[in-house]
């Protein structure tokens, strides 16, 4: 292992799999975050960890012609984005081959990958945003974490949120200190406000704002809110979220509407959602519509076809794709998740889906039939007994819609015996960061 603080030179060959750039020294290796492949560079050890050595840019010697200027000032600082110096076609390129490579040396197969499908405008696409809220001397500050750490890296404006979160959050960090609401410090365990946790919906205008405190109330509480709602008049609903705990976790169990009505509603393919402060709802609508049509498109689904959601969150694909089939059962383990998918079904006349609260992998081995499978499991992937398990049902199609290459390839290797990889489509959720999502489509032997 190289030791902290030496100073090296290398030349960047390839990324890593959270899009760090990599250098090859004798038998060391080295990341780099926002080191492009090509370059020539002079590095600087900052830590080592599980064999690798980790290290900062400190003079670029060779220009690559796919660098480009980062929108963000603290780009190479704040841990969440790790492509802001890559042209965004590059960065396409860069999760096609990901997914390829995953194909090709985890499940040794060689598999035809589409071309990545990103955006338009691959900046100001998440709908959600949770900041830490800190004191740093005198100001109050929100902002991220640094990669690997617990320490904040001031931001007043992310160029991956939505822009009407970043006005709202420094227009209550002002009022914060214009009332003295102090940040909560977690080393002394003091303070009020932990999280700004901010939701907008895309095609409505509403806005909700969550205050996660350290407490159940606090000194001048409403008319706080008051000056957030007219200074703010865009926030349809505030929700103070009550997290006491000496924890990581943002959000805690205990709620309060101070204003409007709790939730905030918005669509994806014409089929209207409510979203309340912990609902699972995609960061990416724009790709996520894009990602669903691609499936509702390809599927081939028959009017008395079966369809089991496995892993269904709030049932966002099965009622896209309700319309086409004669039922589909959605399966999934978080309560809170069925109860949203409940109420969005009846609220959107889908009357053809009924929604299980059940672990996947328990569920799918009491079937005796299944005539289609759409499965979006976690990023672990899915588990040997759901696989095993649809090998004995032999759905005639399977759409895996996948968070995590390593794991989609992982699992291919249960089903590739009797499936064939029709379609394998990466999609561009995260502009500017490492994830991708991909859709394979198997269908049976």
């Amino acid at each position: 292992m190289l030791k902290k603080g030496t100073l090296i030179k290398g030349k960047c060959t390839s990324y890593s799999n959270e899009g760090e750039g990599v250098i090859h020294l004798n038998k060391e290796v080295i990341f780099v975050k926002g080191l492009i492949v090509g370059e020539e560079v002079d590095i600087l050890i900052n830590y080592n960890r599980a064999g690798i050595n980790y290290g900062s840019i400190k003079k670029i010697h060779s220009l690559s012609k796919d660098r480009v200027t980062p929108k963000c000032k603290v780009a190479t600082a704040c841990g969440g984005c790790a492509f802001q110096s890559l042209s965004y076609h590059k960065q396409l390129e860069y999760k096609t081959s990901k997914v390829k490579d995953a194909f090709k040396y985890i499940a040794k197969l060689d598999v035809k990958v589409n071309n990545c499908i990103g955006m338009y405008n691959p900046y100001y696409y998440r709908n959600k945003s949770q900041t830490p809220v800190k004191k740093i001397g005198k100001k109050i500050v929100t902002g991220f974490y640094k990669a690997k750490s617990h320490d904040i890296v001031p931001i007043d404006e992310c160029v991956i949120e939505d822009k009407r979160s970043n006005k709202i959050i420094n227009s209550i960090k002002k009022i914060m200190s214009d009332f003295k609401i102090e940040p909560y410090d977690e080393d002394r365990r003091y303070g009020i406000i932990r999280h700004i946790l901010i939701r907008t919906s895309l095609h409505f205008n509403e806005i909700m704002v969550v205050l996660v405190t350290n407490c159940d109330s606090f000194p001048s509480r409403n008319n706080f809110i008051n000056v957030i709602k007219k200074e703010n008049p865009e926030i349809t609903t505030i929700v103070q979220n009550i997290n006491k705990r000496d924890t990581n976790v943002i959000l805690g169990e205990q709620e309060r509407i101070l204003f409007g009505k709790g939730y905030i509603v918005d669509s994806l393919c014409g089929i209207k959602f409510r979203i309340s402060s912990k609902s699972f709802f995609q960061i990416n609508p724009v790709q996520t519509e894009k990602l669903y049509n691609y499936i509702k498109d390809n599927l081939n689904l028959k009017k008395n076809d079966t369809l089991l959601d496995a892993y269904s969150g709030v049932g966002t694909i099965g009622m896209s794709l309700a319309s086409k089939v004669k039922e589909v059962i959605s399966v999934e383990i978080e309560k809170s998740a069925v109860k949203d998918a409940i109420r969005n079904a009846k609220e959107n006349k889908i009357n053809n889906i009924k929604f299980i609260c059940d672990d996947a992998s328990r569920y799918i081995n009491e079937l005796d039939k299944l005539d289609v499978l759409v499965m979006d499991p976690p990023r672990k992937g899915s588990t040997p007994e759901f696989l095993k398990a649809v090998n004995r049902l032999k759905p005639t199609n399977i759409i895996y819609v996948s968070c995590d290459p390593n794991t989609l390839a992982r699992d291919i290797n249960y089903l590739k015996d009797k499936y064939i990889i029709k379609v394998v489509q990466p999609f561009d959720m995260f502009p500017m960061t490492y994830h991708i999502e991909t859709v394979m489509h198997l269908v049976r032997r």
